[in-house]
């Protein structure tokens, strides 16, 4: 695929035309396109990625409360509503560490986390499969700082239903992290036994890569490399890639990209530029935000990597 023509432009939407059309029935109230849109997605990933994007509309919460009253036997919007306040509360939140925040946006991230618990029980209550409601809850169990009995009964309510459920396993990673609930070694465990559990092609191998990026953002500069290229792990990520992104029954369902950037950076930062490059050429263009805006400007650290990936690994 290589050389590439254009500077590629972060789409959360990847060039879908259904996760377009849902963003922009959101953002004009036209409820029955958002019902439309979602109508026949069944896949649970696909399901979770598309309420992610619908989720990260801005001015929801301003009129999708009328939707609710308006059809009280309807767990859409109730889903809708629920799954936008999780994003919401951590847009009051913000991303700074827990000693950069103040007390009154704590105060509004958790009364908005509350909110978002309350419409997800409800759903979970009434369809107690609803795979992308307990995948929520298991996100917004890290902000609440909810106990380990708790948020691990969340996520296994959602590999009961769909065992390799990609953003659940990528949120019960975020609330093993150091940072948050869990420690270097839980995170670690899990991600490695989910990934021994996953079947070859499953995007769910993407956390072991995740796992090596949040370990590298919580060490001293100069550690933070010499992990990332420490013959194992070199390995264990090469081997990962080649379980997922790079395996020829590789799923490639709605939200594929953010997995494959995930390999592209963990193995460009661990120098294998050769396996990096066979990644690149899977990714195209589609880069993401996550995890390139760790290294700064997410799209420059994109082009960055595909250049030194091609020039240096073929």
């Amino acid at each position: 695929m290589w050389p590439f023509t254009r500077t590629p432009v972060i789409d959360p939407t990847h060039g879908d035309p259904r996760a377009r059309a849902l963003m922009n029935a959101l953002a004009v109230q036209d409820r029955n396109t958002v019902r439309a849109c979602l109508a026949d997605v069944h896949d649970p990933d696909a399901r979770a990625f598309l309420i992610s994007l619908a989720a990260d509309v801005p001015g929801v919460q301003d009129w999708i409360p009328r939707w609710v009253e308006e059809e009280p036997d309807s767990t859409l919007p109730l889903l809708l509503r629920g799954c936008h306040a999780v994003w919401w509360a951590w847009e009051a939140r913000g991303a700074a560490y827990a000693k950069h925040t103040s007390q009154e946006q704590f105060d509004e991230f958790f009364r908005r986390l509350r909110l978002a618990e309350n419409c997800l029980d409800e759903v979970t209550r009434r369809t107690p499969e609803d795979t992308t409601a307990w995948a929520f809850l298991t996100a917004s169990a890290r902000g609440r700082q909810i106990g380990p009995e708790e948020a691990a009964a969340r996520f296994d309510a959602v590999v009961k239903y769909a065992p390799e459920h990609v953003m659940a396993h990528e949120q019960r990673l975020q609330y093993l992290c150091a940072k948050w609930s869990g420690s270097h070694e839980e995170m670690f465990a899990f991600a490695r036994e989910s990934a021994s559990k996953a079947t070859p092609g499953s995007q769910v191998h993407n956390i072991v890569a995740a796992a090596h990026i949040e370990y590298w953002l919580r060490l001293p500069s100069g550690e933070d490399q010499e992990h990332m290229r420490h013959p194992q792990v070199r390995q264990e990520l090469i081997a990962a890639a080649n379980q997922s992104v790079l395996h020829p029954s590789f799923r490639f369902v709605p939200g594929w990209p953010s997995r494959a950037n995930t390999f592209a950076m963990a193995l460009h930062m661990s120098g294998e530029f050769g396996w990096a490059a066979r990644v690149f050429d899977v990714v195209g263009d589609h880069v993401t935000d996550w995890p390139w805006s760790y290294r700064g400007n997410a799209a420059k650290r994109f082009v960055s990597a595909r250049k030194d990936a091609y020039a240096f690994g073929r």
